[in-house]
């Protein structure tokens, strides 16, 4: 059998990938709507047909890319049949089976988190994918989506924790970069719902979190419930001038590796390269200082952008910046409407060019 954890950044959601090898058939379990691309090069480099797309639950900080491979690859959605969704392929309840080649997924109802709450069991109980309901040393919150922590206080201790000790747990989420645990170290570590913890002291605990909602909730609940497909579906070509990821709302991205890529080919091979203009759209001190900027970008402020639409190309590619991609993200939808059709906005903005290690003019340490 074939797995791999993927992983994104922006909502610490983990995507899991299996497949049998000898049939060529690949699941994906709960994939974000960003990283489509990603996941349709990895099924393209490890040879496999995606059969299908399964949810966890329908999530509340990021919009599900279901849909989008469906479009892609003729995968077929599943979820809860509990959930409400609608636009899925198939509707899932507790104890049903997801085969793939010759191997298979349990399905086992999990609800506490969400009223739809599934849980994928593999064959032989050597591991499990547990959405939110069980995390590492932890578990989803239960203050919406019908969340009930009597119920998901059952689920855990009786669907998963009753699974073999040996048996590996993948979470949905994790938010200090932890990546797998076992039914072992939870029954041992989990100081919600391990040890002697009874349903009282779970009750207790969860009821007095007080978490703000997820940002992204009014955004991604609605889109989830549709299985991830837009309110209108974007029929527009993908940009060729660079390797780009549509978000869901529409707004094309450009990651810093590709950028930085992107302009060393342009500094290599210039008659091949089709010219970019970066567009830092901060205030002149953030400019100067701080996160200092990419070599070759204009400064030109976002609050003086519409004042000053003349001073750019709009028969050339441009890639906003900003210090979070926020803004530049903004800028790239007052472009569109002044009629630029080639935009891209760099995703995680100079945050994640630092973090990439890249290199940076102005600044300071």
């Amino acid at each position: 059998m074939i797995f791999r954890q993927l992983f994104d950044p922006s909502s610490s959601t983990y995507t899991y990938l299996l497949a049998d090898a000898a049939a060529g058939e690949a699941l994906l379990i709960d994939t974000v709507y960003e990283h489509e691309r990603r996941d349709l090069a990895l099924l393209r480099e490890l040879g496999l047909r995606l059969i299908a797309t399964l949810e966890t639950h329908v999530h509340a900080d990021h919009v599900t890319g279901a849909w989008r491979l469906k479009q892609r690859c003729g995968s077929q959605i599943l979820l809860a049949e509990a959930s409400g969704a609608s636009g899925a392929d198939r509707l899932l309840s507790h104890g049903d089976r997801v085969a793939f080649g010759s191997r298979y997924l349990e399905v086992r109802a999990t609800p506490g988190h969400t009223n739809g709450c599934l849980s994928y069991v593999l064959d032989d109980h050597s591991m499990a994918f547990t959405g939110d309901s069980l995390l590492i040393r932890g578990c989803g919150r239960t203050d919406f989506q019908q969340g009930s922590a009597s119920r998901l206080f059952h689920s855990v201790r009786e669907q998963l924790l009753t699974l073999p000790p040996s048996c590996l747990l993948y979470p949905g989420h994790d938010y200090r970069g932890l990546t797998v645990t076992s039914v072992a170290e939870e029954l041992r570590f989990n100081p919600r719902l391990g040890g002697d913890v009874n349903e009282n002291d779970f009750a207790g605990y969860m009821n007095h979190l007080g978490l703000p909602h997820p940002k992204l909730m009014d955004i991604a609940v609605p889109a989830n419930l549709r299985c991830g497909q837009p309110d209108q579906a974007n029929s527009s070509d993908e940009p060729g001038w660079a390797p780009l990821t549509q978000t869901f709302s529409g707004i094309w991205e450009i990651q810093p590796d590709a950028l930085a890529e992107r302009l060393a080919q342009a500094q290599t091979q210039p008659a091949s390269a089709v010219p970019l203009q970066l567009l830092d759209v901060r205030e002149p001190a953030e400019f100067e200082a701080g996160l200092g900027h990419i070599h070759g970008a204009r400064l030109l402020p976002l609050a003086e952008l519409s004042a000053r639409l003349a001073e750019l190309d709009a028969s050339q590619p441009v890639v906003a910046i900003c210090r979070s991609g926020a803004r530049s993200a903004q800028a790239t939808v007052l472009l569109q409407k002044a009629g630029f059709k080639q935009l891209a906005n760099l995703a995680g903005g100079m945050l994640r060019w630092h973090a990439a290690g890249l290199p940076v003019e102005g600044g300071r340490d």
